[in-house]
């Protein structure tokens, strides 16, 4: 036991070395979201984000953006608690035959405008899970869904870029 425990006090953890910082990027990205949500919105973004019934994958992403690296707050974006205060949803994971009517139900409680934002493989269309009896499949079939972001799971920056570029968009047609 002795010797696992000096083994472990000399070595070294096992993290992986963050991200390289493009402060000058992440800079111009903050300035970009801001400018077009003030367009869009007049304010700032608020996100509620709804677990439809994922693997917690993407929730591990999207709990990054608040972390001191990424600082979702610097781009005027904040989770909010209540659908009622929210702009946006943001629904990780295929939906399950449970959340099904907790998804809808959220959906009709978000004030417009609103945007849908389905983060993942899994939300985009069931994913790995699409063939399970558990499954309804993918946030489109219950709720209308303004943009979807690729990946198992996607990064913290493409969940960033995302967002920003839904905002942009509604910004230029406002």
């Amino acid at each position: 036991m002795r010797k696992l425990l000096f083994k472990n006090l000399l070595s070294p953890p096992l993290t992986e070395p963050a991200p390289e910082a493009d402060d000058l990027a992440l800079a111009q990205l903050a300035r970009s979201f801001d400018d077009a949500a003030r367009r869009a919105l007049g304010r700032s973004l608020s996100i509620r984000h709804v677990d439809a019934g994922s693997c917690n994958g993407c929730e591990l992403e999207i709990h990054a953006l608040s972390n001191v690296f990424y600082d979702l707050e610097r781009f005027g974006l904040r989770f909010v608690a209540s659908p009622r205060h929210a702009d946006v949803l943001l629904v990780t994971g295929p939906v399950t035959h449970n959340m099904r009517e907790a998804l809808a139900r959220t959906y009709n409680a978000t004030p417009s405008p609103k945007w849908v934002v389905s983060v993942g493989t899994c939300a985009l269309d069931g994913g790995i899970f699409a063939d399970s009896y558990a499954c309804v499949g993918g946030v489109s079939k219950i709720v209308p869904v303004d943009l979807h972001i690729r990946g198992c799971p996607p990064s913290p920056m493409a969940l960033l870029q995302g967002l920003i570029a839904l905002v942009e968009r509604s910004a230029s047609a406002a």
